[in-house]
């Protein structure tokens, strides 16, 4: 599986509770031409976990498909990269340098390799040494506490990252503060490896100014999907002006039902429970009686009586 990056690769980003198999499959109907894995912790995959196995599942449409993993031990790292290798499907590894959670950064993983870049280094070059899949790929962010994203930037191009992707805040900035598309562009110039941009594009007029702004070789939209997984139907549509710019009340109704059948295929009884975080998201979009929606769904357990809810309330006309 070749990625072309001749034009704009529209990636949906790794977000832990977000972005499983029913949501990423919703995605990819919608045009989004790389999907990433929840991330996956080195650990946990190199200790056969099950819960974590079952991570790694896609959907058959998912080509390309990343599966990106944290952690900074140099042996779980290979033995995690070992196991991925005996997996088909998988196009991907991608290293996880920009997730601020304590719980990670407490571990010297994510974020936290920011501040021993030798030992990112390393990791970047295990992986690259071991993976039999086509492509090593990073996600960075510009710094820990202050900027030094060009010297992070080469440390991936020199160890064999394939292509970055790029969040444009420090591990400091989390996820408030004002994303710095000047250093992406700057990080483009900078190395030779494609560069995907991420970070607060969460329209298709900022997705269109990003990639003219930043010159990326693509963007990574994580949050702007959630509840709008026809997002990256709607960023193609204003770009290249190609497929429909317009999202109807019956096709939403569609696609949140389609979410909710895949998560009950996929959880079982429990996808219902799971799926509440996702109908408040999607009932944010100008439906009448949107907050007291939310509050039965909040209540509501069994299968059936939360799909009815759920038809019934997305059948009414937007407001928006």
């Amino acid at each position: 599986m070749t990625i072309n990056f001749n034009q704009p690769l529209f990636a949906l980003a790794p977000l832990a509770g977000f972005t499983d198999l029913p949501f990423r499959s919703v995605v990819k109907k919608f045009g989004a031409d790389l999907t990433v894995s929840e991330m996956i912790s080195s650990n946990a995959l190199a200790f056969n976990s099950k819960k974590t196995f079952e991570m790694l599942e896609k959907n058959p449409l998912e080509t390309p498909y990343s599966i990106q993993i944290a952690g900074s031990d140099q042996a779980v790292i290979q033995k995690a990269v070992e196991l991925l290798n005996e997996r088909e499907g998988i196009d991907i590894i991608d290293l996880n340098c920009g997730c601020p959670a304590p719980k990670v950064v407490n571990n010297l993983q994510g974020s936290s390799l920011l501040t021993d870049l030798p030992r990112m280094a390393q990791t970047i070059r295990t992986i690259k040494k071991y993976s039999n899949k086509e492509y090593t790929s990073v996600k960075i962010r510009l710094g820990f506490d202050s900027k030094n994203h060009i010297e992070i930037a080469k440390i991936c191009e020199d160890n064999g990252a394939d292509f970055i992707a790029v969040h444009g805040r420090t591990k400091s900035g989390k996820y408030k503060a004002p994303v710095d598309y000047d250093a992406i562009k700057e990080i483009k110039k900078a190395i030779s490896i494609p560069v995907i941009a991420n970070g607060d594009i969460d329209s298709p007029q900022k997705a269109k100014w990003v990639l003219e702004h930043t010159e990326a070789n693509g963007i990574m939209i994580g949050r702007g999907a959630v509840g709008r997984p026809w997002i990256f139907q709607l960023m193609k549509a204003y770009i290249y002006g190609t497929g429909t710019a317009e999202v109807s009340s019956a096709l939403i109704q569609e696609v949140v039902l389609e979410h909710f059948d895949q998560m009950i295929a996929h959880y079982g009884d429990f996808g219902a429970i799971v799926f509440r975080k996702h109908l408040h998201t999607y009932s944010k979009a100008g439906y009448q009686g949107a907050s007291k929606f939310r509050d039965l769904v909040n209540r509501v357990e069994e299968v059936n009586e939360m799909r009815e809810l759920t038809k019934t309330f997305f059948s009414q006309e937007e407001n928006s």
